[in-house]
């Protein structure tokens, strides 16, 4: 592959490129949630974001809180849910983590401000994103969206190929 299928160049720091992404599809289970937490902090210690780490504990529990909502409003029912995350390093200290959950139930939009529910769920995603939020994608799916700041001593910019 070259440097226009893969988005970095081999051997040099991927500035100017696109930033790192990862994407999967997963079971609308237990297993499936506890999938996309793994597999979030693996690709992010692979990215630079060291697996003990604070950032990698925080990214985390915000992926495992989204990825389990989505397992309750479509579990079950034989949909599965899309985990996708998207690192951005800037020149400036450290990146942003945007780290996505889709699922086939528009019509269980979150209500506005902090949801009263009986989890704590999006109430510790409010507390850790420095923002997040819902988009109806169409008439069959929803997105959650939650954003991080990964601070710079957590994020190194590490060469070769994309995954995902």
């Amino acid at each position: 592959m070259d440097s226009r299928t893969t988005g970095v160049r081999q051997g040099a720091p991927p500035r100017g490129t696109a930033p790192a992404q990862f994407t999967v599809r997963l079971s609308s289970t237990p297993r499936g949630a506890r999938l996309a937490r793994l597999s979030a902090t693996r690709w992010l210690d692979e990215h630079g974001v060291p697996f003990r780490g604070a950032a990698s504990r925080t990214a985390a529990v915000v992926v495992a809180e989204l990825a389990s909502n989505a397992v309750r409003h479509c579990g079950g029912i034989g949909r599965d849910f899309r985990l996708r995350l998207v690192l951005g390093v800037g020149p400036a200290a450290g990146g942003t983590l945007r780290v996505e959950v889709t699922d086939a139930r528009a019509d269980k939009r979150l209500p506005p401000g902090l949801p009263r529910s009986s989890g704590r769920g999006l109430v510790l995603v409010n507390a850790l994103a420095e923002r997040w939020g819902v988009r109806v994608n169409d008439a069959v799916t929803k997105t959650v969206w939650a954003q991080l700041r990964l601070p710079a001593s957590s994020v190194a910019v590490r060469g070769g190929r994309e995954r995902g």
